[in-house]
């Protein structure tokens, strides 16, 4: 990794504490490179920040989420998200191969164990990882369990949309024809993955936009805007990466993260979870915790699925900040 040139000073010495101590474009296999930044401090406590999505990508804010005195942490953009290359490339993008990645990123950092944080698909992520690396993993700061199934996405589109956002549902639903509304989820995956532009383009907008709305507590807006939908502006990413993985189940076996949730005894966890979550509702997280006896869950009364929603973001830096302790303690 290329170090930043203040890397060696004391962190209040540096302009900005939340600059990368490094980044790179970390070669892995099949051809990716995906994009790795540090920040903190090199003998601070190890941790990872897990993106969501999949195909979101790290956001500077989320450097903000540790305090650089105290740790050293690890953002990285997953196989073609954000700034790793080939930029949106689907093929050998699987996750074990996200979970390869992670070895080798923790490997190449000479990391013992980290404390690993994510929300959304991050959390899908980070317990995947946890349970087939228990040993690699002091703690988890999760937000808005997704156990990456089928059922959830059933229930985030076709049982909550509906119910919360009719007039939403009526837009989202109404852009297939009839013959496809039967299981329209798999119609929306077809169509975003289809080469054609004017197929793929008004599906992933719409399916990013309706995802969006879903997402917050008090969105700006409720109805999806058509005449965006075939706008020449270039397309989000993340309905791509997202149809490609929720067609395959994530490629994850039925149930596998609550089958294999023993595996996770002794691990310390902090789940923060907003009340009205449409995405990843609070059951998720309460069955999760049930079979995890080591996970605690807080509730973030008035907020959503977002990050940045009300409270959130400071109920997930306190739940870092306590996970580290008691994984350091």
């Amino acid at each position: 990794m290329a170090p930043d040139a203040d890397a060696g000073k004391s962190r209040s010495k540096r302009s900005d504490p939340f600059a990368p101590l490094t980044a790179q474009l970390l070669q892995v296999s099949d051809g990716h490179e995906i994009y790795v930044e540090t920040v903190g401090r090199a003998d601070g406590v190890p941790a990872v920040y897990l993106h969501g999505g999949p195909g979101s990508g790290c956001q500077a804010d989320h450097r903000r989420l540790f305090d650089p005195e105290r740790f050293h942490a690890v953002l990285f953009d997953q196989r073609g998200a954000g700034r790793s290359h080939p930029k949106g490339r689907l093929e050998a993008n699987t996750l074990p191969h996200l979970i390869a990645d992670m070895e080798t990123i923790r490997e190449s950092l000479g990391f013992k164990r980290w404390m690993i944080v994510g929300g959304s698909w991050g959390a899908t992520l980070a317990l995947a990882y946890a349970e087939a690396h228990p040993a690699r993993t002091s703690g988890l700061a999760l937000r808005a369990t997704f156990l990456g199934t089928r059922v959830e996405l059933e229930q985030a589109f076709l049982q909550n949309l509906p119910r919360f956002h009719p007039g939403l549902s009526d837009d989202f639903f109404g852009l297939l024809p009839a013959a496809e509304l039967n299981r329209p989820l798999d119609a929306y995956w077809r169509r975003i993955l289809d080469p054609d532009p004017a197929v793929h383009g008004p599906a992933a907008r719409a399916w990013h936009d309706t995802e969006r709305i879903l997402s917050e507590h008090a969105p700006s807006r409720t109805r999806l805007d058509f005449a965006s939908l075939r706008s020449t502006r270039p397309l989000p990413t993340t309905p791509f990466m997202e149809a490609h993985y929720f067609r395959n189940d994530c490629f994850m076996t039925p149930n596998q993260l609550m089958a294999q949730a023993a595996k996770l005894k002794g691990i310390p966890g902090i789940i923060v979870q907003g009340r009205y979550d449409f995405l990843c509702p609070p059951s998720t997280s309460h069955a999760l915790a049930a079979v995890w006896p080591n996970a605690e869950i807080r509730i973030v009364e008035g907020a959503g699925h977002s990050l940045y929603d009300p409270g959130v973001r400071d109920a997930v830096m306190k739940a870092i900040a306590e996970i580290a302790s008691k994984a350091n303690g």
